[in-house]
């Protein structure tokens, strides 16, 4: 039975200051094998997170399905205050993790991080800028890469191919991109003309390299509404990905972009010296934002998708037209024939 009246019924939730989440799932299952050096490395991405942030970031950590140090690691994150949300699920994938982060919160930013990932100073800061100043962006990276240039990037091309705006700038971090080479185990990943030169769109105020990866992106809360993607068949990889973090971008008219220099670091794997004298270098983040970036309304529609997502995309895509699309913007003949 039940006796007096529920304190909570039909009360409003209190209003906080977050406008801007972090999801970060994790999944380490031991200390052996590939995942030997996992748990330290979570260290590093979560120390680095905690520095890095301002004061209005909501973090919300998902184990999905980690061996039991960990988890009680993750515990205790959130019992000293030091993460604001803990889920904790069997193994039901990367996806369906996120998805599960997402759920029952309203805020404006979203970041969605692997736990591999060390957070530089100035990342928000930065991410800010850019969805600031390209009142289209609906999802920003903060590791550029020479090789994002055509990657669900056909929206921007058909949006700026006649514009100086839309350009190849001479690369801000090379170095940043080979590490990134190394981290995924691929060192040959860039050759030499990617280390020189990468696609960016600029204005007075800034400029962005095109496209962006996924090992950490931030988007804009519209990008995972009224998608109707619940659930997610891969535990990695798949399809999963291009549903739910690639082409929700561009379906609602928006572009998707990184910054120009590089502030943050996929660590991969394997343990080494530089992680931790990186992240020592780091200083306690002093950037304070008060109030949400004001993001202007995106129009979009079925029609503007087909024509810029498909039919242009296929176009640019031939060999020989996207050859000279790149010399068009930029590339020497040379240049364009090994970009």
């Amino acid at each position: 039975m039940r006796v007096g009246f529920n304190p909570n019924k039909d009360k409003q939730q209190e209003p906080n200051n977050f406008f801007h989440q972090v999801i970060v799932p994790v999944y380490i299952p031991g200390n052996e094998g590939y995942f030997k050096d996992s748990f330290q490395i979570l260290r590093y991405c979560l120390e680095s997170l905690s520095k890095t942030i301002h004061p209005n970031t909501f973090i919300t950590l998902v184990n999905n399905g980690s061996c039991t140090d960990v988890a009680n690691y993750l515990d205790e994150l959130h019992q000293n205050k030091k993460v604001h949300e803990i889920i904790h699920s069997s193994n039901i994938g990367k996806l369906n993790a996120i998805l599960k982060g997402i759920s029952g919160h309203d805020f404006s930013l979203i970041t969605v991080s692997d736990c591999d990932v060390l957070f530089l100073n100035d990342w928000q800061k930065e991410t800010y800028k850019v969805f600031e100043n390209f009142p289209k962006t609906g999802a920003v990276c903060p590791t550029p890469s020479s090789r994002s240039l055509k990657n669900y990037t056909s929206n921007i091309w058909f949006d700026l191919f006649f514009s100086k705006s839309l350009f190849f700038s001479k690369v801000k971090n090379a170095e940043a991109l080979r590490a990134f080479a190394e981290s995924v185990g691929k060192p040959a990943f860039y050759n030499e003309t990617h280390f020189r030169k990468y696609l960016t769109v600029s204005n007075k105020n800034c400029t962005a390299v095109v496209g962006a990866g996924h090992f950490v992106t931030t988007y804009r809360k519209e990008i995972f509404e009224n998608n109707n993607l619940k659930y997610s068949d891969f535990v990695l990889g798949g399809e999963s990905e291009k549903k739910m973090l690639d082409v929700p971008v561009i379906k609602k008219g928006m572009w998707r972009l990184s910054t120009e220099d590089n502030f943050a670091y996929h660590l991969g794997n394997v343990q080494e010296q530089w992680m931790k004298k990186t992240l020592d270098t780091l200083k306690s983040n002093n950037y304070f934002n008060d109030k949400p970036i004001v993001l202007k309304n995106v129009r979009s529609s079925k029609f503007e998708f087909f024509i810029k997502n498909i039919i242009f995309s296929r176009i640019i895509a031939q060999k020989k037209i996207w050859k000279c699309c790149l010399i068009y913007k930029g590339l020497s003949s040379k240049e364009a024939a090994k970009y």
